[in-house]
């Protein structure tokens, strides 16, 4: 694992090989945690790791003061991929790595939480919205920047993502305008799900993580995808032929009736798990 992002499950085991919650840290401080090739790779990795089965759910959050300060404009972080024939196609390169990283991240088996502990701008608000839930710090600051560093707002699923959260009107002014937004804000308009004292953020992402643990593993991932696809359906009947498989296999896996008998004998269900 790259030193620009750490994984470790919440018993505190550094990469750990079991543990059914995993807790992603991007580690850049000093840079309030801006994305470099070093820290792509470091995602990258924790990446696998997410998709490797070991974990139930994930927190994803930012070391120091910052969630993610978005794309490093130093000039002193690595680069984001090797150089290619021309200027256009190394900057096309990066572009789409990181998109297709970002892609990864809101493909996920299991649902992320992104724990916002301070700034999340640019590719740091993609970031946060490629996550399930974000709860937000009150230090948190959002913002679709790409515009006034001289780009568009139309980067890393932001316009796809950003809409879909908060509504189209209010994206549109947030993306055009390109201000920050403050945490009150944020969970005002929905763009935040849970808004906490930054001294209790990671108790309360643990406690969303380990509700949603608390689950059926079919069941989690299957409202993930199924949710995703959800959204892309064409129509309502699109979308309720998706649900009607998902509900019919999840029968096989034994744990519709489980629940049942949990609820007769006033227990708590154990899971059949995949």
């Amino acid at each position: 694992m790259s030193a620009e992002v750490e994984i470790r499950s919440l018993d505190g085991t550094e990469n750990a090989a079991s543990g059914d919650i995993a807790v992603v840290t991007l580690n850049r401080p000093e840079k309030l945690n801006a994305i470099d090739g070093a820290l792509m790779a470091g995602m990258d990795a924790a990446l696998d790791e997410l998709e490797s089965g070991r974990y139930r759910a994930a927190i994803l959050t930012g070391a120091g003061r910052g969630f993610c300060a978005g794309a490093d404009l130093s000039g002193t972080g690595a680069a984001w991929t090797g150089k290619a024939k021309t200027a256009l196609k190394t900057s096309y390169d990066g572009q789409v790595r990181l998109a297709d990283q970002m892609t990864r991240l809101y493909e996920l088996p299991v649902p992320v939480i992104a724990a916002v502990n301070g700034v999340a701008v640019g590719g740091g608000l993609a970031y946060a919205l490629h996550c399930d839930i974000r709860i937000a710090s009150t230090a948190a600051r959002f913002g679709s920047v790409f515009i006034k560093a001289g780009f568009s707002s139309m980067d890393m699923g932001t316009s796809y993502l950003l809409p879909r959260i908060v509504g189209a009107g209010i994206a549109r002014e947030l993306m055009l305008t390109g201000r920050i937004i403050d945490a009150d804000e944020a969970y005002r308009i929905h763009l935040a799900n849970d808004l906490t004292s930054p001294e209790d953020l990671m108790a309360v992402a643990e406690a969303k993580a380990r509700e949603i643990a608390a689950n059926n593993t079919y069941g989690v991932w299957q409202t993930k995808t199924g949710l995703n696809t959800a959204l892309d359906a064409p129509s309502l009947r699109h979308a309720k032929e998706i649900e009607n498989r998902t509900q019919v296999l999840s029968t096989f896996t034994g744990n519709s009736a489980e629940a049942a008998m949990a609820l007769r004998e006033k227990r708590a269900p154990v899971w059949n798990e995949l």
